[in-house]
């Protein structure tokens, strides 16, 4: 459970830094309470999205992984940012991401973040 925490948490904070970088990725609000609370349910529902949709695209898209030395990761990482925002816009969430290379941008900066604050929050290791 703590795991699940700490995953959400460095998912949103890593969202937020997508948001506050990039203009094309857009999550708006009322207060900032809203667009935390708004933000907690964009990275579970980004959680969710990598945990049973990515591995099924990484198994389809094992040759073009080879293919592509792992570039083609950079592609699916958008595919899910992609997919998160469909999810959102469906839920009437205000979070948006316009256009694919703005996803591949986000998702890169996602990745990143992630990582570093993975690295930086407690972990039940």
């Amino acid at each position: 459970m703590k795991n699940f925490v700490v995953k959400t948490i460095a998912n949103a904070g890593a969202l937020a830094v997508a948001v506050w970088l990039l203009d094309k990725i857009t999550l708006t609000g009322t207060s900032t309470a809203k667009k935390a609370g708004t933000l907690i349910v964009v990275a579970l529902i980004f959680g969710l999205v990598n945990f049973l949709v990515k591995p099924v695209v990484k198994v389809l898209t094992f040759p073009l992984f080879l293919l592509t030395l792992g570039l083609i990761t950079l592609v699916v990482n958008a595919l899910m940012l992609l997919l998160t925002s469909w999810v959102c816009g469906k839920l009437d969430l205000s979070f948006h991401v316009d256009g694919f290379w703005t996803a591949v941008l986000g998702g890169l900066i996602i990745s990143v973040v992630s990582w570093a604050l993975h690295l930086a929050l407690p972990d039940e290791d």
